[in-house]
């Protein structure tokens, strides 16, 4: 007899669901503001009054002016596209970059990638971090005092392990330095107040529940940004891209961001607590390491190692039970790629799970869906263990 169904628990939340309200909001805008915003028909007028709602929502609710949130195609290339703007705006005084050691793959390939065109090793600093994941704040200083430092990179918190960073003791050492400092808050954004210290702020809306498709980037008026190739510095220097939104995933961002926002502190308690019920019960199992900051961190984040396993193999395990998890680096998950964010914590490589929780309002059943993990998670562990042929010493 063939195995009864399982049910799904979603715990691989990178990215989640749509916001029900959210989802609601994009089909309705699918033929209220299907126009193209920059054209000057009716229809087009329409569709930007919409955009231009949208953008004061996110604008509202992240502290700063309409005129200092634009969009972009994704969380990605808002992260792309606030360093270069930094560096496009710096290149007279030079071409240097610092960032962390655990930036997403948006920041740390394409600038490796110029280090190898250049021949120049000295254009990228990669600063490390300790073992919870933590910038080296004393290397970080000596980094950005190098000459020819043009941009700075710094997550607001780690996607991967939920590592909270010292943003404002980075902020103010960037200042120190004259080196303004692009925040990538994609993991971040919706799920805990949002940063205040950054000159370029970045994000995804599929952090709050928006649809996928949807960056949005913050240039303050005070900031020097223009991107490469932009035709009006003026606009460039206050927020504008070259990139204009479909309006319903514009309109569908803002609604997930204000359903999300009402409720943002009672799903973040909630979302801390079950975490903290994972890594209790990730830590309890023999050769497993939780890593991560166990208090400054993303309330819905979490990564454990496990060794003698294999990290696919704990994915296809724990799939087979009824759980969706991930495993590998969170920048690169399509091809389970050992992650960086782990080797440079000095953490396992393999034998990793990592799991996102989603919101409450799209998992209802999250806390049980929990539950049933921690329940789970031993057998699945020595499952595969057996199977690899691996016991422990």
């Amino acid at each position: 007899m063939a195995n009864p169904p399982v049910e799904r628990v979603l715990l691989d939340a990178a990215p989640g669901p749509v916001h029900p309200a959210a989802r609601a909001t994009l089909l309705a805008a699918v033929d209220a503001g299907w126009a193209d915003p920059r054209r000057l028909h009716a229809e087009a007028r329409a569709a930007r009054r919409m955009l231009d709602q949208a953008r004061e929502v996110l604008a509202s609710g992240l502290g700063v002016r309409p005129a200092e949130v634009t969009f972009a195609p994704d969380g990605p290339t808002a992260v792309r596209w606030a360093l270069d703007g930094l560096r496009h705006a710096g290149r007279r005084r030079g071409a240097r970059t610092v960032a962390s050691a655990v930036e997403h793959s948006a920041v740390l390939v394409p600038a490796r990638h110029e280090v190898d065109r250049a021949g120049d090793p000295g254009l990228l600093a990669e600063v490390p971090v300790d073992r919870l994941g933590r910038v080296d704040l004393d290397a970080w200083r000596e980094a950005l005092a190098v000459p020819g430092t043009v941009a700075a990179a710094l997550q607001h918190a780690n996607g991967e392990v939920g590592t909270l960073q010292p943003l404002e003791e980075a902020h103010d050492a960037c200042r120190a330095a004259g080196v303004p400092l692009a925040v990538d808050a994609q993991a971040s954004l919706g799920r805990v107040p949002a940063p205040t210290a950054y000159d370029v702020l970045a994000g995804d809306a599929q952090s709050w529940g928006g649809p996928g498709g949807l960056g949005v980037l913050v240039v303050p008026e005070r900031t020097r940004w223009l991107l490469p190739g932009a035709t009006d510095p003026d606009a460039a220097l206050h927020g504008a891209s070259r990139h204009t939104p479909w309006v319903p995933l514009a309109l569908a961002a803002a609604e997930a961001w204000r359903q999300t926002e009402a409720v943002r502190g009672e799903d973040a308690a909630e979302a801390f607590a079950l975490v903290g019920d994972l890594r209790e019960a990730a830590g309890r199992l023999p050769d497993v390491d939780v890593v991560g900051d166990p208090q400054g961190r993303l309330p819905h984040v979490l990564t454990f190692s496990a060794l003698y396993a294999d990290g696919e193999a704990l994915v296809r395990e724990l799939d087979r039970a009824g759980f969706a998890v991930a495993s590998g680096s969170a920048c690169t998950a399509s091809t389970l790629q050992p992650s960086h964010v782990l080797a440079a914590m000095g953490a396992l490589t393999h034998g990793n799970v990592r799991v996102t929780l989603p919101l409450a309002a799209v998992a209802p059943e999250r806390a049980a869906g929990v539950a049933a993990f921690v329940r789970a998670l031993p057998g699945a562990v020595e499952r595969v263990r057996e199977e690899l042929g691996a016991r422990r010493l």
